[in-house]
């Protein structure tokens, strides 16, 4: 067993022999092998084509989980817009707007995760998506915490280094619990959508089903996309990650090690996390590159813990201390109803500028420290293995 193996997800392990009869819809759906010896020849080939050693293949799973998300969203979409529940102004950050537009794509997810679970045959239905480690709720409290102290931890530099500036307190009395309520629930949706789709469903699912060559693809047409709009907010730092990960990726693949398929995932994952935020407003190079890599530090939490509890509570307590307590940009957004006031001065280098705290190059340390921390007080046996493994890597 390689020192670096993620969890296994007991969900898509092939079953025993006497629980797959051959030529039955039910041994098709099973995700084991499949027993194909009997069937004509045209069968076994269209079999081979969909059905892989682990049941349905990765990629047919995305492109169906991708098609229902498309189709569950529009559908969802059509009926909030119908009663005005979504605003169609542009820069308008406000929390109900933010709430219900995520509550848009959270539905959309978990339909289009439940119909995929059960093509896939997955007794634990979405939460086999790596959602099914110990100790969920205690993982999500701890993640909270941390991501309120480690952007807590970034502000009190930017402040102590005159990059940032405190101004006057925003709201009074009990709009501060209202505000901070109805923020609360908008980026807890966010967590579960972000964290959802990338740690959780993508994450898990490209683990059993990619390789080096396949993941290469991807990123290639990750950044090809990129060069051929030739445009884009901070598109260096998607470029910078997909370039990171490529030397450890292909050193893991030549040693053939029995991780390589979780982080050749979560190089897919971290690089396409950062591409979808080069949409947002006055996002820089390095405000991309800080979500790809908080991105990957997520990816080393579910390692870590065995699930993505600790990454969604860290990811939804992040943007709320950034959005609503602290007040300051967020992708380069200000919200409607925040707390605190902050503005960025000085250097956009070390202020973030228009993309807030998060386009600080000070970010970069921030993360760093989470992980280290990750792997000190939820997997210090691992913390340890993945030192042997990395210098494994490097010597062979």
């Amino acid at each position: 067993m390689d020192p670096l193996d993620p969890p296994v997800d007991p969900e898509i392990q092939p079953g025993p022999p006497e629980a797959q009869p051959a030529n039955t819809i039910e041994s098709i759906s099973q995700p084991g092998p499949v027993s194909v010896d009997k069937d004509p020849w045209e069968t076994r080939i269209l079999l081979r084509a969909f059905m892989g050693s682990q049941g349905l293949r990765a990629g047919w799973s995305v492109l169906a989980f991708v098609l229902l998300f498309g189709i569950f969203a529009g559908c969802v979409g059509f009926v909030f817009f119908h009663f005005h529940l979504v605003s169609n102004k542009k820069g308008d950050f406000a929390p109900s707007d933010a709430f219900f537009s995520e509550l848009i794509s959270f539905m959309a997810m978990v339909g289009a995760g439940a119909i995929v679970a059960l093509i896939e045959r997955r007794r634990g239905n979405v939460l086999a998506y790596n959602l099914n480690g110990p100790r969920g709720g205690f993982h999500f409290l701890t993640g909270a915490v941390s991501g309120f102290a480690a952007l807590s931890a970034l502000i009190g530099v930017l402040s102590l280094g005159g990059w940032l500036h405190f101004g006057n307190v925003a709201l009074s009395g009990m709009d501060i619990f209202k505000f901070g309520a109805l923020w609360a629930g908008a980026f807890l949706l966010v967590g579960f959508v972000e964290e959802g789709l990338f740690r959780c469903y993508l994450q898990a699912t490209l683990t059993r089903g990619i390789n080096f060559w396949w993941a290469l693809g991807v990123i290639a047409l990750i950044c090809g996309e990129l060069l051929w709009r030739g445009k884009g907010n901070g598109i260096w730092g998607v470029y910078l990650i997909a370039a990171l990960g490529l030397i450890p990726c292909a050193l893991l693949h030549l040693k053939h090690a029995n991780s390589s398929g979780f982080w050749q995932a979560a190089w897919v994952t971290s690089t396409l996390f950062g591409f979808i935020h080069t949409g947002n407003n006055g996002e820089n190079w390095i405000g991309i590159f800080a979500a790809a890599f908080i991105g990957f530090a997520f990816c080393v939490s579910v390692w870590a813990t065995g699930s993505a509890w600790w990454a969604i509570g860290c990811h939804a307590a992040w943007d709320w201390g950034e959005t609503y307590f602290y007040g300051a940009a967020d992708s380069g957004n200000v919200a409607t109803g925040h707390y605190l006031t902050t503005t960025p001065a000085g250097s956009a280098l070390w202020s973030g500028g228009t993309d807030g705290p998060e386009g600080s190059v000070l970010v970069i340390g921030i993360v760093l420290l989470l992980i280290a921390a990750i792997l000190l007080f939820y997997r210090r046996g691992k913390s340890d293995a993945l030192a042997v493994g990395i210098s494994e890597v490097a010597a062979g």
